[in-house]
């Protein structure tokens, strides 16, 4: 009877994503062991998208999801960038009443994720996210133990063979070569510093996307870059940023959640930065050029389509420009001057249409 109950409502599913899909196209859209503190996400925006006709018919029981992440949910980096797309499919789905979001944020310690994805298993909801390539091991672990409920995590393309474990990553080098391109034509001291978190992952990516793309624009500048080996030592990448500023850096970037440090001191310095993951405007808006920004929903309506045909995982999935999951947004409030914009445009372009090849080291 679980299994039967779990079916239907993939089945709910699956017609709402594939009728989702179809308007989509048509309007040409491109760790202690204790158990953990859940947070219940708020409710998306109630407004219904204009190309819907009328109310979503919303199933008898919510399509659940809960999602464990390393650092807060607002930290206008890894994390929300998940979060923000779990709100726009809740949105696109009609809201909690038919797709649940629960979340367990700061899960920095492994064994504390480990024990709250085991616990979100163990409550039966459809798809738990480890969001954390650190994660990789304890999903390993636990997968097998639910055979009926489907996995997640990122980033990376690893599925450990297993079938009900999907695995998402991001093709970060192209935002990074983006950013990168235009670090090169706006930067006047020829000095650029690249603060990164460890050296693997999207962060690497990105990083040698980047300085792929200054290459590209000016292979006279120098690139300055300092991994700290840390993901969430907001001191640590504030030290690294003055040291980049200190050696003539008069452009800064860096990917993680302890580039807010990093802002910090660029912001004082009146030094411009390139963002990644999510859109870093707000930080300071005088001086925040672009960011690349992800867009896991594309990948998480592949994985809502898969799990509605019965596939509960074995399947992994890249965010890039070409598909969406990955867009550049550019800051209204700075004035990138229209030559600039237009190079922008264009290195966008020719990354998804195939003409630029990214050489990375």
């Amino acid at each position: 009877k679980k299994l039967e109950k779990k079916m239907k409502k993939f089945a709910w599913i699956l017609t709402f994503v594939l009728a989702l899909s179809l308007v989509m196209s048509a309007c040409g859209t491109p760790a202690a062991t204790e158990a953990p503190v859940v947070e219940e996400a708020p409710a998306a925006a109630t407004e219904a998208p204009a190309a819907a006709t009328e109310a979503p018919v919303v199933p008898a029981e919510p399509f659940r999801v809960a999602v464990v992440m390393p650092s807060a949910i607002n930290d206008l980096a890894f994390s929300q960038s998940m979060y923000d797309a779990l709100m726009r499919i809740q949105e696109e789905m009609g809201g909690p009443e038919a797709f649940e979001v629960v979340y367990s944020e700061n899960m920095f310690v492994v064994d504390d994720a480990a024990a709250a994805l085991r616990d979100y298993a163990s409550q039966g909801f459809d798809l738990v996210i480890g969001h954390g390539s650190q994660y990789g091991t304890s999903l390993q672990e636990i997968a097998p133990d639910f055979p009926e409920t489907s996995f997640a995590w990122g980033t990376t393309a690893e599925t450990f063979g297993q079938p009900n474990i999907f695995a998402y990553e991001a093709a970060s080098q192209e935002g990074g070569y983006v950013n990168g391109v235009l670090a090169a034509t706006l930067s006047t001291s020829k000095v650029i510093g690249i603060v990164g978190p460890i050296e693997v992952g999207d962060a690497k990516l990105y990083v040698d996307g980047f300085k792929a793309g200054v290459a590209a624009a000016d292979p006279a500048i120098t690139v300055n870059v300092n991994y700290i080996g840390s993901f969430s030592d907001v001191a640590l990448a504030s030290e690294a940023a003055s040291t980049h500023i200190s050696a003539g850096a008069d452009v800064l970037t860096g990917t993680a959640q302890m580039v807010v440090g990093a802002i910090g001191k660029a912001e004082e310095a009146n030094a411009l930065w390139f963002g990644t993951q999510s859109n870093q405007t707000e930080l300071a808006p005088s001086i925040v050029v672009s960011s690349q920004v992800y867009h896991w929903e594309v990948a998480l309506r592949e994985m809502l389509t898969l799990i509605g045909e019965g596939t509960l995982g074995g399947q992994s999935f890249k965010a890039n420009l070409a598909n969406g999951g990955e867009v550049v947004e550019f800051n209204a409030d700075y004035a990138l001057p229209a030559e600039a914009q237009t190079l922008a445009d264009d290195t966008i372009k020719g990354i998804i249409d195939g003409t630029i090849t990214i050489t990375l080291p």
